[in-house]
Formats: C-alpha cells, sequence, structure tokens
C-alpha cells in the first residue's frame, strides 16, 4: 500500500483510499478485539507474552465461552448413563431454574460471580425458596464449577465461592422423630385390610427396625440378600457395607412378603419386575415414595401422632428410641453408618457386629 494513502498519525487509511471507509471500521473492529484480549489478560492476572496474544486473538479463548448450560447438560448426560437418575434430576432441576432466572440461553461460566449468585438467591427467595432449598441450588453450581475448574476449562481465580458462603444458608433443621411410645401407637394401628396402608406401616418398621434402612435401599432389597438370621446389603447413597440381624418384628414383615410374593426378586412389591432400566427404576421409586408418605400422614393421624411422620423419620426414630433408651451416641453413629463423621469412627473401630446387633435388641426390650 502507498504510504500516501496511510494516515501514521490516526493510525488509519486516508480518505483518499478507494475503500477507506470499509477498511477503517474492519481495523476499528480489530482494535476492538486487541483491547478486550488485553483486558481479559488483566482480569485473569496472566503475565502473557506476544505468543500468547497472537494465540488468543487468532484462536480465541475456549475459556472465555464455556456456556454452563451446555456444560451441565452434558454432566446430567453421564449421570443418566452411569445410572444416577436421581442425582441427575437434582441437576436439571437447577439448570431449569437458573435459565428462568437467567432468561437468556447462553450463560457463560465467567459470568457466575458473588453478585450473580446474590441476585439468584434473591430470586429463589421471591419465589418462595427456604434455606434448604436455596442450598441445594448453591452446591448444584459449586459442584459444576469445581468440575469444570478440574476440567481446565475456567480458571480457578474465578471461582465464586470463596467469597460467596453457602454455610450461611445452614438453618437448624427441625427433625421430626417418634419416641418409643410413639412406635407403639404405630405400629398398633389397624390398617383396615387396606394394602396401601399395610405396606406404608410394614415398610416404615421396617426401615426402623434395621438402623434406619434408605427408602431406596428397601426398594432395592432381594430375597438373595437375606438368610435365616441376617439382611446384607450395601447402601446405595454411601455404597456402605451392612449385615443386620434380623429382630422378630422384621421377621414377621418378612414372612408376610415371602407368602405374598411377587413374580420378581425384590423383597418388597414396588419394582415391577427384574430388569428394570435405571430411569424405570427412579420413575417408580418416585411414585411409590409419595404414595408411601400419603400413607403415612393416614397412619400417623389414625395412631394419633401429631408430628409430620415422612420415609425419612423412620432413621430418625431409631436414633430417638436408641438414645431414649440409653445407647450410647457412638453406637447410634456405627448402627446408622455414619462413615464421614471422624469422631464417630474413632470411637466405633472396635465395634463388632455382635455389639451392634444387641443395640438394636434393645429396642425390643
Amino acid at each position: 500500500m502507498k504510504k500516501i494513502l496511510w494516515d501514521e498519525k490516526e493510525h488509519c487509511f486516508k480518505a483518499r483510499h478507494p475503500n477507506s471507509m470499509q477498511n477503517n471500521r474492519l481495523l476499528d473492529t480489530i482494535k476492538i478485539k486487541a483491547r478486550n484480549i488485553i483486558s481479559e489478560f488483566e482480569i485473569e492476572d496472566i503475565d502473557f507474552t506476544l505468543n500468547d496474544f497472537e494465540n488468543r486473538f487468532r484462536f480465541g479463548s475456549k475459556r472465555n465461552k464455556i456456556d454452563l448450560f451446555e456444560f451441565w447438560n452434558s454432566v446430567v448426560r453421564d449421570l443418566e448413563l452411569s445410572g444416577r437418575i436421581g442425582y441427575a434430576r437434582t441437576n436439571r432441576d437447577t439448570i431449569n431454574s437458573l435459565r428462568i432466572f437467567h432468561k437468556r440461553p447462553v450463560l457463560n461460566m465467567r459470568e457466575i460471580n458473588v453478585t450473580f449468585l446474590d441476585k439468584y438467591e434473591v430470586f429463589l427467595r421471591s419465589r418462595g425458596g427456604s434455606n434448604g432449598g436455596i442450598s441445594v441450588r448453591m452446591r448444584s453450581i459449586r459442584t459444576i464449577f469445581n468440575l469444570a475448574i478440574r476440567r481446565d476449562l475456567v480458571k480457578q481465580n474465578l471461582y465464586p465461592f470463596h467469597k460467596y458462603k453457602i454455610s450461611k444458608l445452614k438453618g437448624k433443621r427441625i427433625k421430626h422423630a417418634l419416641n418409643i411410645s410413639e412406635i407403639e401407637f404405630f405400629k398398633n394401628v389397624d390398617c383396615e385390610e387396606n394394602i396401601q396402608l399395610i405396606n406404608a406401616k410394614n415398610y416404615f418398621l421396617f426401615s426402623f427396625y434395621n438402623r434406619g434402612m434408605n427408602f431406596a435401599d428397601m426398594m432395592l432389597l432381594k430375597w438373595s440378600d437375606i438368610t435365616k438370621k441376617r439382611i446384607t446389603y450395601a447402601r446405595a447413597k454411601t455404597q456402605g457395607n451392612f449385615s443386620i440381624k434380623i429382630v422378630p418384628p422384621v421377621k414377621e414383615i418378612l414372612d408376610y412378603y415371602n407368602q405374598n410374593r411377587t413374580d420378581t426378586n425384590y423383597v418388597f412389591p414396588i419394582l415391577l419386575y427384574d430388569r428394570m432400566t435405571a430411569i424405570q427404576i427412579e420413575n417408580r421409586k418416585h411414585k411409590t415414595l409419595g404414595q408411601y408418605n400419603k400413607s403415612l400422614k393416614i397412619l400417623a393421624e389414625k395412631a394419633g401422632i401429631t408430628k409430620n411422620v415422612t420415609s425419612y423419620v423412620a432413621r430418625h426414630s431409631f436414633a430417638m428410641c436408641l438414645r431414649e433408651k440409653g445407647v450410647g451416641i457412638d453406637i447410634i453413629g456405627e448402627t446408622l453408618g455414619h462413615q464421614s463423621v471422624l469422631t464417630t469412627k474413632a470411637y466405633v473401630r472396635e465395634f463388632g457386629a455382635e455389639i451392634l446387633d444387641e443395640a438394636v435388641e434393645v429396642l425390643l426390650r
């Protein structure tokens, strides 16, 4: 290009250039892009070289273009493929909530900062969200952010949860639990041959007398997991192994379902047939658990119990009743499978199955 067509002072094409207007617009675009890249390096606190600048200018920054929704959906698909359907559903719920809040189809991960999270929290509260529910949403976002950092998709210095503390949302949850006398009232409720009430009563008591066994573990329990004296299973949530002595109330329940066996290998008539897919199992669990909790409310009313009785109350009740009977907190922690509690693990390293069995049998005295 001839020098007479270039303005050295203004760094642009002179008006006499035949395509000066078009070229100068293109030049302005390039300058803006260059300035933005320099700003990005400064924000990311990167001491960049000319090669770094050239690479980002030519190829862009992958980190700047990570769409949270796209990345998160891929993670959810992996969860579904691995059979973790419930966890996948929780993640999808948070994604959908974020989409409503963000109101745009793309959410770059670098947009998620403390201000964004504060505003999202206000949004959730405006829709009736409690501390517990908001905490679930925020933990989901934190988990996906940590995963993106681990995969080198976003810089560590953009992590917003150093300043936004989820722990502030932790409140004292009211744990509903039945005491020993209320358990007796519950046991004596007349189900009037209502099969849903019979099942709900059996499920609750089976969970109670088996160290607060989770509903999902009961649902998956097979006859092959049961011998004449013991029930052996791995807890789905923690993969902890349990071996539990069969006490008389549990034997009665097992005998009932043995006499009324379905065409599956499962102990309880929750899953309709063997070889159900992970999604079918999760859907069946979701539907049956809803029916179970509705039936528990009816049973509680019949028993004169004013507390909000749900499937998880069996676990809390087990712990409360053991405490009522004077069983030590260390034993209770071990029977519940609190493997992550360091103090519990320190106390119970020497406890064997017999001591834990005796702890449950205290409830029968």
